[in-house]
Protein backbone atom coordinates (compact mmCIF):
# COMPACT_ATOMS: atom_id res chain seq x y z
CA UNK A 1 0.00 0.00 0.00
CA UNK A 2 2.97 2.28 0.77
CA UNK A 3 4.24 1.98 -3.00
CA UNK A 4 0.72 2.37 -3.90
CA UNK A 5 0.43 5.72 -2.33
CA UNK A 6 4.07 6.84 -3.39
CA UNK A 7 2.96 6.75 -7.08
CA UNK A 8 0.02 7.59 -6.96
CA UNK A 9 1.72 10.82 -5.11
CA UNK A 10 4.17 11.46 -7.61
CA UNK A 11 1.52 11.26 -10.10
CA UNK A 12 -0.60 13.50 -8.66
CA UNK A 13 2.30 15.93 -7.82
CA UNK A 14 3.14 15.77 -11.97
CA UNK A 15 -0.15 16.24 -12.63
CA UNK A 16 -0.56 19.14 -10.17
CA UNK A 17 2.44 21.26 -12.09
CA UNK A 18 0.78 20.63 -15.25
CA UNK A 19 -2.56 22.04 -14.35
CA UNK A 20 -0.80 24.96 -12.87
CA UNK A 21 1.06 25.40 -16.33
CA UNK A 22 -2.17 25.04 -18.23
CA UNK A 23 -4.17 27.35 -15.66
CA UNK A 24 -1.79 30.09 -16.17
CA UNK A 25 -1.74 29.78 -19.72
CA UNK A 26 -5.81 29.66 -19.89
CA UNK A 27 -5.86 32.63 -17.48
CA UNK A 28 -3.28 34.71 -20.05
CA UNK A 29 -5.45 33.84 -22.55
CA UNK A 30 -8.68 34.72 -20.75
CA UNK A 31 -7.17 38.04 -20.29
CA UNK A 32 -5.81 38.74 -23.49
CA UNK A 33 -9.14 37.68 -25.00
CA UNK A 34 -10.97 39.96 -22.86
CA UNK A 35 -8.48 43.05 -23.40
CA UNK A 36 -9.08 42.62 -27.40
CA UNK A 37 -12.67 42.95 -26.64
CA UNK A 38 -12.62 46.16 -24.82
CA UNK A 39 -9.82 47.99 -27.20
CA UNK A 40 -11.55 46.35 -30.39
CA UNK A 41 -15.18 47.97 -29.40
CA UNK A 42 -13.33 51.49 -28.62
CA UNK A 43 -11.03 51.39 -31.76
CA UNK A 44 -12.60 50.52 -35.14
CA UNK A 45 -9.70 50.34 -36.78
CA UNK A 46 -9.39 46.61 -35.28
CA UNK A 47 -11.74 44.13 -36.43
CA UNK A 48 -14.77 43.08 -33.84
CA UNK A 49 -14.04 39.06 -33.54
CA UNK A 50 -17.71 37.37 -32.28
CA UNK A 51 -15.55 34.27 -31.03
CA UNK A 52 -13.29 36.29 -29.17
CA UNK A 53 -16.53 36.11 -25.92
CA UNK A 54 -16.83 32.31 -26.70
CA UNK A 55 -13.20 31.68 -26.31
CA UNK A 56 -12.69 33.64 -23.37
CA UNK A 57 -16.63 31.77 -21.62
CA UNK A 58 -14.64 28.92 -22.42
CA UNK A 59 -11.87 29.71 -20.69
CA UNK A 60 -13.21 30.55 -17.59
CA UNK A 61 -14.59 27.23 -17.17
CA UNK A 62 -11.90 25.39 -17.72
CA UNK A 63 -10.14 28.24 -15.38
CA UNK A 64 -13.28 26.99 -12.98
CA UNK A 65 -13.25 23.36 -13.00
CA UNK A 66 -9.68 22.94 -13.15
CA UNK A 67 -8.85 24.95 -10.40
CA UNK A 68 -11.59 23.57 -8.47
CA UNK A 69 -9.50 20.06 -8.73
CA UNK A 70 -6.28 21.71 -7.35
CA UNK A 71 -8.62 23.19 -4.30
CA UNK A 72 -9.98 19.55 -3.91
CA UNK A 73 -5.65 18.43 -3.27
CA UNK A 74 -4.83 20.90 -1.29
CA UNK A 75 -8.39 21.35 0.90
CA UNK A 76 -8.75 24.99 -0.52
CA UNK A 77 -12.78 24.48 -1.25
CA UNK A 78 -14.07 22.70 0.35
CA UNK A 79 -13.58 23.29 4.16
CA UNK A 80 -16.07 23.11 7.44
CA UNK A 81 -14.77 23.94 10.30
CA UNK A 82 -17.80 23.57 13.21
CA UNK A 83 -15.88 21.71 15.79
CA UNK A 84 -13.08 22.07 17.67
CA UNK A 85 -9.65 20.88 16.33
CA UNK A 86 -8.62 17.64 16.34
CA UNK A 87 -11.94 16.23 18.19
CA UNK A 88 -13.79 13.18 16.54
CA UNK A 89 -16.70 15.31 15.21
CA UNK A 90 -14.15 17.22 13.49
CA UNK A 91 -12.27 14.21 12.10
CA UNK A 92 -15.01 12.81 10.54
CA UNK A 93 -16.35 15.84 9.01
CA UNK A 94 -12.35 16.10 7.25
CA UNK A 95 -12.92 12.18 6.13
CA UNK A 96 -16.13 12.82 5.35
CA UNK A 97 -15.28 16.08 2.86
CA UNK A 98 -12.86 14.05 1.24
CA UNK A 99 -15.51 10.83 0.84
CA UNK A 100 -17.70 13.62 -0.48
CA UNK A 101 -15.17 14.69 -2.89
CA UNK A 102 -14.45 11.67 -4.42
CA UNK A 103 -17.85 10.94 -5.22
CA UNK A 104 -18.06 14.45 -6.79
CA UNK A 105 -15.45 13.54 -8.85
CA UNK A 106 -16.89 9.97 -9.77
CA UNK A 107 -20.33 11.68 -10.70
CA UNK A 108 -18.48 14.14 -12.94
CA UNK A 109 -17.06 11.53 -14.74
CA UNK A 110 -19.93 8.96 -15.00
CA UNK A 111 -22.72 11.50 -16.03
CA UNK A 112 -19.80 14.07 -17.66
CA UNK A 113 -19.22 11.36 -20.48
CA UNK A 114 -22.54 11.46 -21.81
CA UNK A 115 -22.72 15.30 -21.72
CA UNK A 116 -19.02 15.37 -23.19
CA UNK A 117 -20.40 13.37 -25.76
CA UNK A 118 -23.77 15.43 -26.79
CA UNK A 119 -20.82 17.95 -27.69
CA UNK A 120 -20.46 16.56 -30.95
CA UNK A 121 -23.97 16.91 -32.32
CA UNK A 122 -23.70 21.15 -31.45
CA UNK A 123 -21.05 23.80 -32.30
CA UNK A 124 -20.44 27.55 -30.85
CA UNK A 125 -22.27 29.99 -32.42
CA UNK A 126 -19.91 32.34 -33.76
CA UNK A 127 -16.64 29.90 -33.42
CA UNK A 128 -18.40 26.77 -34.45
CA UNK A 129 -16.24 24.93 -32.24
CA UNK A 130 -17.70 21.43 -31.53
CA UNK A 131 -19.00 21.94 -28.14
CA UNK A 132 -17.43 18.12 -26.78
CA UNK A 133 -14.01 20.55 -26.26
CA UNK A 134 -16.00 22.64 -23.52
CA UNK A 135 -18.45 19.59 -22.23
CA UNK A 136 -15.47 17.86 -21.45
CA UNK A 137 -14.35 19.41 -18.96
CA UNK A 138 -16.29 18.08 -16.31
CA UNK A 139 -15.33 14.50 -16.98
CA UNK A 140 -11.28 15.89 -17.07
CA UNK A 141 -12.18 17.55 -13.92
CA UNK A 142 -13.70 14.43 -12.34
CA UNK A 143 -10.89 12.91 -13.13
CA UNK A 144 -8.24 14.71 -11.49
CA UNK A 145 -10.37 15.12 -8.57
CA UNK A 146 -10.95 11.75 -7.99
CA UNK A 147 -6.87 10.94 -8.42
CA UNK A 148 -6.62 13.45 -5.71
CA UNK A 149 -9.10 12.46 -3.51
CA UNK A 150 -7.86 9.00 -3.48
CA UNK A 151 -4.60 10.59 -3.00
CA UNK A 152 -5.87 12.17 0.51
CA UNK A 153 -7.21 9.04 1.75
CA UNK A 154 -4.97 6.43 1.07
CA UNK A 155 -2.69 8.73 2.59
CA UNK A 156 -5.05 8.83 5.83
CA UNK A 157 -5.64 5.41 5.90
CA UNK A 158 -1.92 5.19 6.38
CA UNK A 159 -0.45 7.49 8.70
CA UNK A 160 -3.90 9.12 9.64
CA UNK A 161 -5.35 12.55 9.20
CA UNK A 162 -3.08 14.19 10.94
CA UNK A 163 0.00 13.41 8.49
CA UNK A 164 -2.12 13.61 5.47
CA UNK A 165 -3.59 17.77 5.84
CA UNK A 166 0.28 18.45 6.97
CA UNK A 167 1.68 16.74 3.92
CA UNK A 168 -1.39 17.70 1.84
CA UNK A 169 -2.92 20.62 3.02
CA UNK A 170 -2.28 24.52 2.36
CA UNK A 171 -1.38 25.58 5.43
CA UNK A 172 -3.50 28.63 6.70
CA UNK A 173 -2.84 31.43 8.92
CA UNK A 174 -4.90 29.99 11.78
CA UNK A 175 -3.09 26.55 11.53
CA UNK A 176 0.31 28.59 12.33
CA UNK A 177 -1.23 30.57 14.71
CA UNK A 178 -2.37 27.69 16.77
CA UNK A 179 0.93 25.59 15.92
CA UNK A 180 2.91 28.61 17.31
CA UNK A 181 0.13 28.47 20.54
CA UNK A 182 1.23 24.52 21.03
CA UNK A 183 4.54 25.05 20.71
CA UNK A 184 4.15 28.32 23.59
CA UNK A 185 2.20 25.76 25.43
CA UNK A 186 4.70 23.15 25.84
CA UNK A 187 7.33 25.44 26.06
CA UNK A 188 5.70 26.69 29.82
CA UNK A 189 4.75 23.39 30.50
CA UNK A 190 7.63 21.74 30.44
CA UNK A 191 9.15 24.87 32.32
CA UNK A 192 6.64 24.06 34.95
CA UNK A 193 7.02 20.62 35.52
CA UNK A 194 10.89 21.11 35.87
Amino acid sequence: MGSLLAGLSRLNRGLERVLHLVLLALLMGFIALIIYQIVSRNLPLLPRLYWTEEFSRFAFQWLIMLGTAIGVYHADHFVLEAFPRGSRPDTATRLFRDLACLAVGVIFIVYGKDFALSGLRRKATASKLPMIYVYSVFVVSGVFIVLFSLERLLHTALHGMKSMESALNTPNELDEVTHIDDARLDTIERGTSS
